[in-house]
């Protein structure tokens, strides 16, 4: 399974039901749009701590596959 399909499939695990669409990866840099109704009624930071919580285990450690993610994009349908 590629770095992308990890980071989507955690997303979707995370939150089922969502669209995800993950961009990059060069360098382990990644961009992300996440539409799920599970933002309801949340704001930014919110919706940003659940996503970036269900990839943790993908940024954590010195050779983790995600290095960063440059941009992330939240919506609810």
């Amino acid at each position: 399974m590629s770095v992308v399909d990890e980071v989507r499939a955690a997303i979707v695990g995370a939150l089922p039901g969502a669209e995800v669409e993950v961009a990059g990866g060069g360098g382990g840099h990644f961009s992300l749009r996440v539409v799920s109704g599970a933002f309801a009624g949340l704001g930014t930071l919110e919706r940003h701590r659940l996503v970036l919580g269900a990839i943790k285990h993908l940024m954590a450690g010195d050779g983790a596959p995600v290095h960063a993610v440059d941009s992330l994009e939240t919506r609810t349908p």
